[in-house]
């Protein structure tokens, strides 16, 4: 895998050696783009514009640090365009109207114009529909970046002309790389041990930026033995999840987490909830394990588990840290409080299986919809038992493939909300019995 942010050849610039060290590392091609290979390699969307030699308007989305701003300039630089770059931030409709104007100049010079917005989820509706008419004559062809989701952040018409492409975050293996060629652009190692450099690693989450802005602080610093991840964590003001070669210190935490939720205790679930987020874990990463807790651990035993943990996840998106901490901690005591069934979990894994093994037997005929005349003619949808018409809502009908034998996937406990769905199906299961007999 190659580097996200390569380091550049020849002699260094005074203003080159005064810049970032995450901007004296942006790559200067494609190729050198790390993580994100599914998009820019020869088989990706924006690898295959490239060698096309044409662009259509796109939007980039993924979390920060991964390559937006880079993967766009260069998309620019290899078709031959302008790259005019602005911050949905600080513009506005007047300066946006300055770049139309640009860009119709240029292109009746036969120059194309690529406009790159960042945080183009910023704009209002409004502005957005400004960029309608121009995308679709071609006066620009639109890079728009964002870390928020295009489907709620961004007006339908736009997503219409614009081909979203999705980032990823960038793993252990590029960050390690990543800080490889800061090392070697600098000329030494950071002065991190082991431990510490695996928990300098853990702390960016994906973020090359957040990465190399960290060592560029190490190497400011006149440090004379290398840190371990206390020393880490007191230099950089921030409590830092101390992670072996395994990463054991942060699966034994979450596993722990888990265990004390289905254990139903709720004073251990809000201390390793501690011990993480004040640790430095990304608060995202505990509210994704709490929604999967609520379905695997809780189900339909509380259907509010469920409710709540997305709630929660709303609430922190809103608020960020510290205050949305809060809505996790209401979450994981909901959860730990919460009557538990692995019913449903179980059901998931029973029902997958059988579909693997019966995947190619077709559903009885009486159940399939018959939109042509031909499909009437076979039989599709005759004698189709409308359950509703029934006086009591139930039809009984066998809803299974013809040769299969009906199967009990969901077997759903006596615990909570799940005694009520018990006693219907086995209501359902005795009609159904009876009307078949």
């Amino acid at each position: 895998m190659t580097d996200l942010f390569a380091p550049e050849s020849g002699a260094a610039t005074d203003t080159e050696r005064d810049a970032p060290l995450a901007d004296r590392l942006r790559p200067r091609t494609l190729n050198e783009v790390v993580g994100q290979d599914h998009l820019t390699g020869p088989e990706g969307t924006i690898g295959r514009m490239v060698a096309a030699g044409r662009l259509s308007s796109i939007i980039l989305w993924g979390p920060p640090g991964t390559g937006k701003t880079t993967i766009s300039r260069l998309l620019a630089q290899d078709v031959g365009m302008r790259f005019e770059p602005i911050s949905a931030v600080f513009s506005g409709v007047a300066e946006l109207k300055k770049i139309f104007a640009a860009a119709r100049d240029h292109a009746r010079l036969g120059e194309r114009t690529l406009l790159f917005v960042d945080e183009i989820h910023r704009f209002n509706r409004a502005q957005q529909d400004g960029f309608l008419p121009f995308v679709e004559d071609g006066t620009v062809t639109l890079v728009g970046a964002t870390t928020e989701n295009p489907s709620f952040e961004l007006n339908a018409a736009l997503l219409s002309r614009a081909q979203v492409l999705i980032l990823r975050r960038l793993d252990t293996a590029a960050l390690e790389q990543l800080l490889g060629r800061a090392e070697t652009l600098m000329g030494r190692p950071l002065p991190l041990l082991p431990a510490a450099r695996e928990a300098l690693v853990a702390s960016a989450d994906g973020d090359g930026r957040f990465l190399l802005n960290q060592a560029e602080t190490l190497y400011a610093i006149d440090i004379a033995d290398p840190l371990d991840p206390a020393g880490l964590s007191e230099l950089l003001h921030r409590r830092l999840a101390v992670y072996d070669k395994d990463r054991e210190g942060h699966y034994n935490l979450i596993s722990a987490l888990h265990k004390a939720l289905r254990g139903s205790d709720p004073q251990a679930s809000l201390y390793y909830l501690a011990r993480m987020l004040t640790a430095g874990e990304q608060p995202l990463y505990v509210l994704r394990r709490l929604v999967r807790f609520a379905s695997e651990d809780i189900g339909l035993a509380d259907p509010q588990a469920l409710i709540q943990c997305l709630a929660a996840r709303d609430s922190y998106e809103f608020l960020g840290s510290p205050e949305g901490e809060l809505a996790i901690v209401q979450a994981c005591l909901y959860c730990a409080t919460a009557p538990k069934s692995n019913a449903a979990y179980v059901a998931q894994k029973a029902a997958w299986k059988s579909a693997r093994d019966t995947g190619s037997l077709m559903p009885p005929a009486n159940i399939l919809n018959a939109p042509t005349r031909l499909m009437k003619d076979i039989g599709y949808g005759k004698d189709y038992a409308y359950d509703h018409d029934q006086a009591d809502g139930f039809s009984g009908d066998n809803y299974w493939p013809e040769d299969m034998t009906p199967q009990a996937f969901y077997a759903p406990t006596d615990r909570g909300f799940e005694a009520r769905i018990a006693d219907r199906i086995a209501h359902w299961d005795r009609l159904r019995r009876e009307r078949n007999a």
